[in-house]
């Protein structure tokens, strides 16, 4: 119901807007300096809780958000998508002089396909040119970077992937996420990657890593204060909550480690995350670290730092009501929960977790094997077969 009444109002409105725009999140642009260019008070962020005041900072450049603005040039509605499940929404009150904001899903569509075909090229450019997916093709080379090497592949070769996409205004919206894939090669064994769905990282069909980096929580020994919590609809305040992070509690002034060896791309301020520091990882991985009381001096933004090398110290900055460090960790900009990602990246899966992810692999190995062979033939190119799933996200 809650997604009708939105969509009609913004339906409502359109008609008497003469400014409907998808637009990039520019570099630099903070949340409170969006709303101020339309004059729109303050109030609305800092009236939010502190949870839903870090969520405003989640907003990165290059966001493709959609603002609605009437003939006089007012703000009637705006979509702030901070990740790729969840939106600010900012539009009028009813008294019109008023605006008011909720955390609300994202609305898109979302297929899981399997695609198979017979080398032309290469991989990368038999992905795009068979499905117009720069992303896909992306993540399937990332994928195989530990296994294969495509300067060795040859035409005729085979590929099969199973892969989950979503789509946004006509548009592909997130990364995608490839279930499990294999390349069949005519001189070298069959290779395979399995997405293991705890970690984000790959696995071959034995259970062992794909992945080179490893993580470690940047404060040994520090109690959680604070758990993830991706997208939760609260039942009685019919509002979607989400912490984006887990949070560590520690004296102010505690050393912060990075989890892992990476690139400083952020050091400053941001939002209700107050002095925080970002660092990009290899494997699309990323990590930031807010509420900082202070920085390393002796780093600076573009730096190179260590697995445990210390980026700042543990404070209250920004919206927080006490010492700890808000922890995120992100996976090609898609927000994970940290623990998950940190207990278990393994160099090879064992007990509970292995079985799990071996019984995933024998489902998906079967399905790609079962997508090659048709009447005892395999599909070639151009005839690209596609089987899909298409669904749409429900909202409340």
């Amino acid at each position: 119901m809650f997604k009708i009444l939105v969509t009609f109002f913004c339906m409502l409105q359109l008609a008497f807007a003469t400014s409907n725009q998808d637009l990039l999140w520019p570099e630099g642009e903070s949340f409170l300096g969006y709303i101020s260019k339309f004059g729109i008070s303050k109030d609305l962020y800092f009236n939010l809780s502190k949870t839903d005041q870090e969520l405003c900072s989640e907003i990165e450049a290059g966001m493709e958000y959609r603002e609605i603005l009437s003939d006089k040039g007012a703000l009637l509605h705006a979509l702030l998508p901070i990740n790729e499940e969840m939106q600010i929404h900012i539009y009028q009150s009813e008294k019109k002089a008023e605006y008011k904001l909720d955390i609300i899903p994202v609305i898109y569509e979302a297929k899981t396909e399997i695609l198979k075909f017979q080398l032309e090229s290469s991989p990368y450019q038999d992905i795009v040119r068979l499905t117009n997916n720069k992303l896909l093709a992306n993540e399937f080379v990332r994928a195989f970077q530990k296994s294969v090497n495509f300067r060795k592949v040859h035409k005729g070769d085979l590929v099969a992937i199973k892969y989950h996409q979503k789509t946004r205004l006509g548009k592909y919206w997130g990364s995608p996420e490839i279930y499990g894939a294999f390349v069949k090669l005519k001189h070298q064994d069959d290779k395979y990657i399995f997405q293991n769905d705890n970690d984000g990282n790959y696995y071959d069909d034995l259970g062992k890593s794909l992945t080179s980096i490893m993580f470690k929580t940047p404060i040994p020994g520090s109690r959680i204060s604070s758990s993830f919590t991706l997208k939760r609809f609260h039942p009685v305040l019919k509002i979607y909550r989400a912490h984006l992070g887990t949070d560590f509690a520690a004296k102010k002034g505690t050393k912060i480690g990075a989890t892992g060896n990476g690139k400083i791309v952020f050091m400053g301020q941001k939002g209700g995350y107050g002095n925080c520091v970002i660092i990009n990882h290899d494997n699309g991985f990323k990590s930031l670290y807010g509420h900082l009381s202070g920085f390393n001096k002796k780093l600076r933004g573009g730096a190179k730092v260590a697995q445990g090398e210390t980026i700042g110290y543990v404070g209250s900055t920004g919206l927080s009501s006490g010492p700890h460090l808000h922890f995120g960790m992100y996976k090609q900009g898609k927000a994970m929960d940290p623990m998950k990602v940190l207990t278990l990246t393994k160099q090879a899966l064992s007990g509970k977790v292995r079985n799990a992810f071996m019984a995933n692999v024998k489902k998906i190995k079967s399905e790609l094997e079962a997508t090659v062979v048709n009447g005892g033939s395999v599909f070639k190119l151009p005839k690209m077969e596609i089987s899909s799933q298409l669904h749409k996200t429900k909202s409340i």
